[in-house]
């Protein structure tokens, strides 16, 4: 029996006179696994900083586990929603056990250190993504995969409910995508709710079931992928030509979109 996690009620976010989300209403239940899509610049890292609650709506609400953002207070909120940003600046040079712990910053007494359950979510953190032997490697050093997989420890340490990855595989190359993809997917198996922004429509189409796409009108659409990957809604999202976006485009096999604006 599936619950719902996060719902947004005619949730809408504007930059100055720019509107970027209008009125969106839609619901993740636990467990999904969703692709966030849509061209540069329509509100995608924009939406998961409104569900990490960094943002807040112009209008409308969020709602996490049945409860509104604005009810949670602001350290526990982490514990459940932990957002792996597209760039981690880490200004010193951190070994990688170091960073991956600050991970467990939400779970501490305001006066107090790390106690042993903090180091056992570390490392069982680290031993998730395959970064254990990378324990006590300066960050600065690792590779573009390498540093993926570690901002996913940070945010696994964090023990949430509910992961947001933006753009999790820029800058890397196919084999460190497919890795990392894979990656996801055990995750998700184990029980925790993603909601990645994806660049590459191809490794949504083959791993993602559901999707929300984002569009410059600004519209949004969200269903399963089989009815969102379809020639005529990419071509109003990307403003593209149907016959360039064949290899993109899944055969509806499954319900209906469930809702579009």
């Amino acid at each position: 029996m599936t619950s719902t996690i996060l719902e947004f009620r005619n949730v809408s976010f504007s930059y100055g006179p720019r509107l970027l989300l209008d009125r969106m209403s839609l619901s993740i239940e636990t467990q999904e696994m969703v692709a966030l899509v849509g061209p540069n610049g329509v509100g995608k890292t924009t939406m998961l900083k409104l569900v990490a609650g960094l943002l807040p709506p112009a209008s409308g609400e969020i709602l996490l586990q049945g409860k509104p953002l604005t009810a949670w207070p602001r350290r526990h909120l982490p514990r459940t929603v932990a957002l792996v940003p597209q760039e981690l600046e880490i200004p010193f040079n951190f070994h990688v056990e170091e960073i991956v712990a600050q991970g467990r910053v939400p779970h501490l007494p305001l006066f107090g250190g790390h106690t042993p359950a903090d180091h056992r979510a570390v490392e069982s953190a680290m031993e998730a993504v395959d970064v254990v032997g990378l324990r006590h490697r300066p960050y600065s050093e690792l590779s573009g995969g390498e540093r993926q997989r570690v901002k996913i420890a940070i945010g696994l340490a964090q023990q949430p409910k509910l992961m947001l990855l933006d753009e999790p595989t820029q800058h890397l190359d196919v084999g460190r995508q497919i890795e990392l993809i894979a990656l996801l997917r055990r995750l998700n198996q184990r029980g925790l709710t993603i909601v990645a922004a994806i660049h590459d429509l191809n490794l949504v189409a083959e791993n993602f079931a559901s999707i929300i796409m984002l569009t410059p009108a600004p519209e949004w659409i969200a269903g399963p992928a089989a009815e969102v990957l379809r020639p005529e809604l990419l071509q109003r999202a990307f403003s593209v030509s149907q016959s360039a976006l064949g290899r993109y485009c899944v055969s509806p096999d499954s319900d209906g979109i469930t809702q579009v604006r």
